[in-house]
């Protein structure tokens, strides 16, 4: 089997060498400005299927506000903010993004949640946000997003930082099949294809072994499965406490 996913995915990065190409010369900045866009409707519709399961899942985030004034969330890979509506009104939020062509998106939906109070956009990935302070946000956010970091450790650790004692990081994000399945085949086989079309995304990361290990006093986790294309189905939803 490990040698047929070889070959088969071999097949695929031959076939994914036009978008390899077009990075290697420069057109990756092309993409780059387009890819809001694409994301602004993907989200969209996977906000639609994952409506219930986002609303669940922030309903505790309330819950991290024991300092008496705002919430403060800062949300890492924001994108085009669709998860602001799910956000309690009142809260400060801190936008960050790798991407700066993301500043027209979300300031749409800025307007369409002015229940919320938006402390600027910050162009920053997740394992470099060293413009937020030590200790100084309540809850950090993080749906879609560790799927596509270069260093997943580094920006747990970037989490932890700037967390204050107490405060929690709340999560959504596709994960890798279990190993003797199927799905798990496909998703290795078409991870080079899905690398270039969705800017790094890695459908193959076992991402809550990192969670559970990254030194958190409680992790809160649970898999889950969503109504989506069967490579992205399988997910893990819930927080876990500094």
């Amino acid at each position: 089997m490990a040698l047929l996913v070889r070959v088969c995915s071999s097949v695929v990065y031959v076939l994914c060498w036009p978008l390899l190409l077009m990075h290697a010369v420069g057109l990756g900045r092309v993409y780059k400005r387009l890819f809001p866009f694409c994301l602004c409707h993907i989200s969209a519709m996977y906000k639609g299927k994952m409506y219930d399961r986002k609303k669940e899942l922030f309903r505790s985030l309330p819950e991290f506000n024991n300092r008496g004034g705002k919430l403060t969330i800062l949300e890492i890979g924001c994108g085009t903010g669709t998860n602001f509506e799910f956000y309690p009104p009142g809260c400060k939020v801190i936008c960050t993004d790798p991407n700066p062509h993301f500043q027209k998106y979300l300031d749409k939906s800025m307007s369409e949640n002015e229940h919320l109070t938006y402390d600027g956009f910050v162009v920053a990935s997740g394992e470099d946000m060293g413009s937020v302070a030590d200790g100084s946000v309540d809850v950090v956010v993080c749906t879609l997003v560790l799927c596509s970091v270069n260093n997943i450790q580094q920006t747990l650790n970037e989490t932890h930082r700037v967390l204050r004692p107490g405060g929690a990081f709340f999560f959504l994000e596709h994960v890798a099949a279990d190993a003797s399945t199927w799905t798990h085949f496909f998703q290795q086989v078409l991870q080079p294809a899905f690398f270039y079309l969705f800017d790094g995304c890695n459908v193959t990361r076992s991402t809550w072994k990192h969670l559970e290990a990254a030194g958190f006093s409680e992790v809160k986790l649970r898999h889950i499965e969503a109504p989506l294309f069967f490579l992205i189905k399988l997910h893990i939803v819930g927080y876990a406490v500094k």
